[in-house]
């Protein structure tokens, strides 16, 4: 189904399950909603509420890509499947998008999961450019190729698919990078790069930490230990935070394929109100 904006676009989403709701809010910027896989172990006790953002995937275009524009779409998501409250998950980019609505619309949050975040500064930049380098330094060839190769859907999903194996640890790399990139609808990298560029010049710590905690939300944040993001990045939003809970798994950046069992459970105990999600 979609849900239309305030600016009459149309929004693809996808809801499964019973319970209390939780809307997802998938990374990029510019992707689409991956997490169908993980919606399964989930609905057992929640109901599940995916979407494509603007720009994205079977969502419609129409920019300017901003923030505060991606925050109102979130919560035109809410209305359209008529939500007074819903827990929220984001992971690496929606993580912050998961965030800026909480701080808006603390009263619509009954619960936020960060998955995979990158904090409230941009000192993780470079960190995580030399280390996806380092891991991607066996493949450098063949990306050269490939990025040397005249653009296509074949091409850049294969690239596409090189890069982001470097997000997983294990000898499947290859192959959960793949499932990432099935079905492929391409990459928005205009909303990439207005969405990085508008976070990049406001999103200061200070002024973020002390947003924070004012946050009378609880929060839990799911890191992978081997993400290649560093997770010091992620210190001062959890030190401000003045309702936080932090789960590390023995993950990369996208902990819910690697680790589907572990990270599911976290997320429903927190998402239904336990707190004893370690």
């Amino acid at each position: 189904m979609t849900v239309l904006t305030d600016d009459n676009k149309r929004l693809w989403t996808a809801d499964a399950g019973s319970g209390f709701p939780l809307v997802t809010c998938h990374g990029g910027p510019g992707l689409w909603d991956m997490f169908g896989a993980i919606t399964a172990a989930l609905t057992p006790r929640l109901r599940v509420i995916r979407w494509d953002q603007r720009g994205c995937g079977r969502s419609a275009s129409g920019g300017p890509y901003r923030l505060a524009r991606f925050v109102a779409d979130l919560d035109a998501v809410r209305v359209g499947l008529g939500l007074d409250q819903m827990a929220v998950l984001g992971h690496s980019w929606g993580a912050s998008l998961g965030l800026a609505y909480a701080l808006a619309h603390p009263s619509r949050v009954s619960r936020l999961i960060y998955v995979s975040g990158t904090g409230i500064g941009w000192d993780w930049r470079e960190p995580f450019a030399r280390n996806i380098r380092a891991r991607l330094a066996p493949l450098a060839d063949r990306i050269a190729a490939l990025q040397a190769a005249d653009p296509s859907p074949t091409r850049d999903r294969e690239l596409t698919i090189l890069q982001w194996s470097a997000e997983f640890t294990g000898p499947d790399a290859l192959e959960l990078a793949r499932g990432m990139a099935t079905p492929w609808f391409g990459i928005n990298h205009e909303v990439y790069d207005e969405l990085w560029t508008e976070i990049r010049q406001t999103w200061r710590v200070s002024e973020m930490a002390a947003a924070c905690r004012r946050l009378a939300v609880p929060v839990l944040i799911i890191d992978g230990a081997q993400d290649l993001r560093p997770r010091w990045a992620v210190d001062s939003l959890a030190g401000a935070l003045p309702d936080v809970t932090r789960v590390t798994l023995p993950a990369g950046h996208v902990p819910w394929l690697e680790l589907p069992a572990e990270f599911a459970a976290a997320v429903a105990r927190f998402a239904t109100g336990n707190a004893a999600v370690g």
